[in-house]
């Protein structure tokens, strides 16, 4: 049959390409198994308590979040167990609405200082956030101190109680500290959203850990960030003053890299599971195609592509290896779909050879030596199943990691779109000489309490 033999030639270069990349994925998690036995030195709660406070600020960029920033603020200021912080909210002279809400919290809550950009939005994340750190510098040529650690959050963030706390205590250790980030828990009919609860949960409890324990260079993931005071400050003047990249549609991943790069330490403090779940900073993430994509597409164009374009390869070997697992999705997202869709054809048609009694067609088209190679690649990738459904377990219990085999087939067509949309966005801005653009995601804030981080209640956004 001639789709058969169309199937049968496709599998080859597809099967190649899944077994280098699944080796790669079998090398984390047999690192991770074999380095797993020395503990993270995680500090007593007694040793918290006495540690001297070191004053944090937290910037949060914002473009549109009128219709969830009052809540968060006002949730995070009742839960967080810290004192010597202050947060800097930055916002554009053309989202009023936006402005308004954090004009009104600013006056209920002296801690909370709104930072106007200098220009309309929106520009960029980074952008957003060199204008919240001038404001900062600003309040402290006012009052007369110095901030000495500077944490970044987003306006659907749910800060844990003992975040700060962390930050505080290892950032007298290392320059850069990041506290583990995991996607509130949903419904097992939430696919989209769903599918980021299973990559985070198993890169937050695997994958970035093993980076750690390798020396890789950790790239923030965003929100949950503490900075020691003196290395960005060292990062502006490289760059002008520009702390954070403007240019970048992932600044958190650039100053990772850059503050690495620049001989910083960095941890990452691995995920703790308490009685009322993980130390984390948790949030919602898109719950449509549509919007994930969106979302996506930002990281992609980000780390990938313009990672590329920056940095190329121009770094030692074992921060290359990284870089090659940042990057290879460029091409393991397109090719995902069509794996998936050529494992069903597979099935498909030997199930109905096996029924009518004729011999499997495709079968026959597969010589012996490859047949080796798709039963090596149907094995890792059966391994690398087990391991995701464990750690989405760990996180969210065992009915809903039952999931994750049909949760990850969406997640491949998710993560193919968005690839594709990055690659025609960042080709289409060169050809065009234009800069990429701010593409934020729209945020909803939890409408009831999270056990383990505040007594409080809050309304979703319309």
């Amino acid at each position: 049959m001639w789709l058969d033999k169309w199937v049968a030639a496709c599998l080859v270069p597809l099967a190649v390409w899944i077994l280098l990349s699944g080796l790669d994925d079998l090398f984390i998690s047999i690192a991770f198994i074999l380095s797993g036995r020395k503990r993270f030195p995680w500090p007593a709660a007694s040793e918290l308590d006495q540690a001297p406070e070191r004053r944090i600020a937290i910037l949060v960029p914002l473009w549109h979040e009128d219709g969830v920033i009052e809540r968060m603020l006002e949730r995070n200021l009742a839960a967080i167990r810290y004192r010597n912080y202050d947060i800097f909210v930055g916002v554009y002279p053309n989202d009023e609405p936006t402005v308004g809400a954090v004009y009104q919290v600013a006056r209920r809550h002296p801690r909370v200082h709104l930072a106007m950009c200098s220009r309309n939005g929106p520009t960029s994340k980074g952008d957003c956030l060199n204008n919240a750190y001038r404001r900062m510098n600003d309040y402290e040529a006012a009052h007369g101190f110095r901030f000495e650690i500077v944490m970044v959050h987003d306006a659907e963030d749910l800060v844990h109680p003992e975040s700060l706390r962390l930050v505080s205590r290892f950032s007298r250790e290392y320059e850069m500290v990041q506290i583990p980030v995991l996607p509130l828990p949903t419904g097992l009919g939430e696919f989209t959203h769903g599918s980021y609860c299973d990559e985070f949960a198993e890169s937050q409890s695997k994958d970035i850990p093993v980076r750690q324990r390798l020396h890789g260079f950790l790239p923030s993931c965003g929100v949950g960030t503490g900075f020691d005071r003196d290395a960005l400050d060292r990062l502006g003047r490289q760059r002008g003053g520009m702390v954070f990249n403007p240019e970048s549609l992932t600044e958190d991943y650039e100053t990772g890299y850059c503050l690495h790069a620049m001989g910083c330490r960095q941890v990452f403090l691995p995920i703790r599971m308490e009685a009322a779940g993980p130390v984390a900073t948790r949030e919602y993430f898109p719950s449509s195609f549509r919007a994930a994509v969106r979302q996506r597409s930002r990281w992609v164009a980000g780390i990938a592509l313009q990672g590329w374009e920056r940095h190329g390869w121009r770094v030692p070997w074992r921060q290359a290896y990284w870089l090659w697992r940042d990057r290879k999705g460029l091409a393991g997202n397109l090719l995902s779909p069509a794996a998936n869709l050529l494992f069903l054809y597979g099935c498909a048609s030997y199930a109905v050879a096996a029924c009518s009694g004729h011999p499997w067609g495709l079968g026959s088209l597969i010589p012996p030596r490859l047949a080796i190679v798709y039963s090596a690649t149907f094995s890792i990738s059966t391994i690398q199943m087990a391991m995701r459904i464990r750690w989405s377990a760990r996180v969210y219990g065992w009915r809903f990691a039952a999931g994750v085999p049909l949760r990850t087939p969406w997640a491949n067509l998710v993560n193919c779109t968005a690839t594709a949309a990055a690659m025609a966005q960042f080709v289409g801005a060169r050809f065009t000489r234009r800069t990429l653009v701010w593409r934020k995601t729209e945020h909803v804030y939890p409408a009831s309490t999270v056990p383990g981080y505040s007594t409080a209640t809050f309304s979703e956004q319309a």
